[in-house]
């Protein structure tokens, strides 16, 4: 069975250091595409270097992000994401202050505009990818009466379908094989 990623679970205190869109697209790009300098993320992400190094500093002063000394040459500050991913639960900030409900807020929205933006992009340069990669794509959706047990049940299953493919492919040299986004979505809507 394929290690499960090392997940941090999100609370207020480090919601104040993430919620902000800029330091998400940071810590993405950290763990996506591997240690980086400052001036390395602000030319990759369109920013200034002023900017990326501030919003850095304030990852890792929560924690998210730490130095990564073994990439440096001179002054040059490589930083790295300390986590995989996150674990975020609505329900532990229900009783939260306003305060805390609007960084809530607001990671969620990022978390979905970045979805939204992943695959626009996808959708945009899809002709560049092999045929295979045609076929291998998903862009699907679908309507269920659930139960909000059964709508629990169901992200776990899926979870842990997507666990089951965790590590299958390890080594980047393997033909074919490319670094894959899923994302999974399920929420009530209102119905006449």
């Amino acid at each position: 069975m394929p290690e499960k990623p090392n997940l941090r679970k999100l609370d207020a205190r480090s919601l104040r250091g993430l919620a902000h869109p800029l330091r998400m697209e940071l810590l993405n790009a950290l763990r996506r595409r591997g240690p980086a300098t400052a001036s390395m993320l602000a030319e990759r992400l369109g920013e200034s270097s002023g900017a990326t190094s501030y919003h850095l500093r304030q990852l890792a002063e929560h924690g998210f992000i730490e130095d990564a000394p073994e990439h440096g040459k001179g002054r040059e500050r490589w930083w790295k994401a300390v986590d995989q991913g996150l674990a975020f639960d609505s329900t532990e900030f229900d009783g939260a202050g306003p305060e805390v409900r609007g960084m809530a807020n607001i990671f969620l929205h990022e978390v979905a505009a970045t979805h939204a933006r992943e695959l626009s992009d996808w959708v945009h340069t899809r002709d560049r990818w092999s045929e295979e990669w045609g076929r291998g794509a998903d862009m699907s959706d679908a309507t269920l009466q659930l139960t909000p047990e059964l709508a629990t049940e169901l992200v776990h299953k899926m979870h842990a379908v997507i666990d089951d493919y965790r590590g299958r492919v390890t080594d980047k040299d393997t033909p074919g094989a490319e670094q894959v986004r899923i994302h999974t979505h399920l929420f009530p809507t209102e119905t006449d």
